[in-house]
């Protein structure tokens, strides 16, 4: 539209009161004719014509109305004569004095019928648009022909120029707003789409993988082609009942032709079979442009589909675009970026944020370079968010206690994940295969041996983020679900380059049964899915356990590296006791020979240290051995084990 929005608004209040005048003086010269009995003479006045030719390409309100709806002539002059109800005051006197009552002055099917040129008895259906579409809304009456009618009140919004949505779609359909980005390699996707519109067709799009900002901005721009506008469909709004899911269509496909737009399903993840039934349900009733959005192809039983691949951009896409956006300030960042762009593999939209807040960020305490990792790894965070525990930890090497070859493991292991771009791609190895090219690791020992402070440690050495999979999250007792719940991990974290931190991964990761029945099948499918996604990814994943031999053989043999944490021993608890306390916590003459006989892990002298803190800050005292003491048969309490006079002797 090449006029100015004053300008639209102005020509569409020509159109409409021009068209509300002919129609005027019609019903006037019919009026006139049945007081008099005299037939009118030369047909209608010419309806809708304004006094003003409008702009070329200008298309009113009423005519796209007329047009995205098929309505006949008579269907047209229906629906402009309940509008004129609402307009024009001169509207109500009329038809109250065709009606002969004064109090009826809202039309009726009836009037319509005697009074409009062209009219015909199929505009009454059930089917009709008017009906249909719910343009107009029948009141209470005597029969059909004498139900008084009204235009529906978004109708009449549109009609006049207004921009309100439908209020009975609010919070669960809304516009899709911003700027959208898209790169080569995914244009030709977006031409696919737009072409799927643009041909009427039974068949649905479908964009799966990727992220869901990334399908957004594709669909985006494949709208913007089409000159549509865009909505989405919100998924945890979806409503489950078929009656209200029969209404929301409705709603839909009508506030679609008004605005001529396209509908972005995003489809309900997770153990969510109720709403993923409505979402099917809603789409086999659809008839309107439409593009679902999923991590992966859903099931639809009741039609057709076109499979869209969504893939990230490529790494020189993705320089590219960093570099763009970064402008002059990109200058002399050629490593760093190639190390971002290997490290994170984030959308358009997602690197043009992350390049604002770096920016914006940026200053003498923090160099551009970290800015960008930092907001990188904060663009990267709300999709894995949803799916796992990030754990924000402080640990340092300093803090493991450790034997010195399962120390040097865990450097090899981030030397590993610091390099690991240049021996894949620019020495070639990524290749050959993308199998075995992922970072794996098992750490095993007894439980607060510190295998999980040993991954916090990897994550604050490399400047990544540590996300702790919940297993009982993961495993699903629906066929199926456990493989997506794990391609949902896995998806986000490839574009995070995050750490995966398996906790107590025995659980899942057992020793794979025979096969008996079919749960022992599907179980091992899973074990089996979760093995090649590994090899796949090209992050670090660690599984840490208590008991390394309940682990299958074959498993282990896609392990890169398995470090095991020892039980301490008398020397290791003693350096464990001499870092549990922080530097500035008051120390009253401490004696670890003593307090390294306490048979404890790290994790419970961690928790000793802890509680006895408290009982010094409360008594307002230094940290001493009997507040040790206390604490230490609080913590054998808890663990139901005995405390003996040998361990503690000599600690008072």
């Amino acid at each position: 539209m090449s006029d100015a929005p004053g300008a639209w608004h102005q020509q569409n209040q020509r159109q409409i009161t021009a068209a509300l005048a002919a129609l005027r003086a019609w019903l006037e010269q019919r009026l006139e004719a049945r007081s008099d009995a005299k037939a009118v003479e030369g047909g209608p006045p010419r309806l809708g014509l304004p006094p003003e030719a409008p702009s070329p390409g200008f298309v009113s309100r009423l005519d796209q109305v007329t047009q995205a709806f098929r309505l006949s002539p008579f269907e047209r002059s229906v629906l402009l004569l309940c509008a004129g109800v609402e307009l024009e005051a001169s509207f109500s006197s009329l038809l109250a004095k065709a009606q002969g009552d004064a109090r009826r002055t809202l039309p009726t099917f009836g009037l319509a019928l005697s009074l409009l040129p062209d009219a015909h008895w199929s505009a009454l259906g059930p089917s009709a648009p008017l009906r249909r579409w719910r343009l107009v809304v029948l009141g209470e009456g005597e029969s059909l022909v004498q139900s008084p009618l009204r235009i529906d009140e978004r109708v009449l919004h549109h009609l006049v120029g207004l921009t309100e949505r439908e209020l009975l779609l609010e919070g669960v359909i809304e516009p899709v707003e911003g700027d959208s980005e898209v790169v080569p390699s995914q244009q030709p996707l977006v031409e696919r789409l737009a072409e799927t519109w643009s041909t009427p067709s039974p068949a649905v799009p479908v964009m799966c993988g990727g992220d869901r900002i990334q399908r957004r901005s594709i669909a985006m721009e494949a709208a913007r082609r089409q000159g549509m506008a865009i909505h989405r469909l919100r998924p945890t709004s979806l409503p489950t009942s078929a009656q209200d899911v029969t209404s929301l269509q409705r709603l839909w496909e009508r506030e679609a032709l008004l605005l001529d737009s396209v509908l972005v399903l995003e489809w309900p993840e997770g153990e969510v079979p109720e709403l993923q039934r409505a979402a099917a349900g809603l789409v086999d009733m659809l008839r309107c442009p439409l593009v679902i959005s999923a991590t992966e192809a859903p099931p639809l039983p009741g039609r057709a589909s076109i499979h869209l691949p969504v893939s990230s951009p490529r790494a020189e896409e993705s320089l590219l675009l960093w570099r763009r956006h970064l402008g002059e300030a990109a200058t002399g960042l050629e490593g760093p970026l190639n190390a971002i762009t290997s490290q994170f593999h984030l959308g358009p939209l997602s690197i043009r944020s992350a390049c604002g807040e770096a920016l914006a960020t940026t200053g003498a305490t923090l160099p551009l370079d970290r800015a960008l990792w930092v907001a990188c790894r904060t663009q990267s965070r709300p999709r894995l968010d949803d799916l796992a525990q990030r754990i924000d930890g402080s640990a340092s090497w300093e803090d493991l206690v450790l034997p010195a070859p399962q120390l040097q493991l865990l450097r090899e292991l981030a030397t590993q994940v610091r390099h690991r771009a240049r021996v894949h791609d620019a020495w070639g190895f990524a290749e050959r295969s993308s199998r075995g090219l992922g970072l794996s690791a098992l750490f095993s020992g007894p439980s607060g041996t510190g295998k999980t402070m040993a991954a916090e440690v990897l994550a604050a050495e490399l400047s990544l983020d540590l996300y702790r999979i919940d297993l009982s999250q993961v495993v699903s007792k629906y066929i199926g679900e456990t493989e997506k719940n794990l391609r949902r991990i896995f998806d986000a974290a490839d574009e995070a380059g995050v750490i995966l931190l398996f906790d107590e991964a025995d659980a899942l990761f057992g020793k794979r049964s025979e096969v008996r029945d079919s749960h022992d099948r599907y179980a091992n499918l899973e074990v089996s899915y979760l093995l090649q996604r590994m090899e796949a990814y090209r992050g670090l994943a660690i599984l840490t356990t208590n008991f390394k031999s309940a682990l299958d053989v074959a498993f282990m043999r896609r392990l890169r590296f398995v470090v095991q944490f020892p039980f301490p021993d008398a020397e290791q608890r003693q350096e464990l006791w001499r870092r549990a306390f922080p530097k500035r916590t008051p120390l009253s003459a401490l004696d670890y020979p003593r307090l390294a006989r306490v048979n404890m892990a790290g994790g419970n002298i961690r928790n000793i240290a802890l509680n006895a803190a408290f009982i010094a800050a409360s008594e307002e005292r230094a940290v001493g051995m009997g507040h040790l003491l206390r604490a230490t048969r609080m913590e054998y309490a808890k663990l139901e084990k005995p405390l003996t006079d040998a361990e503690v002797a000599g600690w008072t």
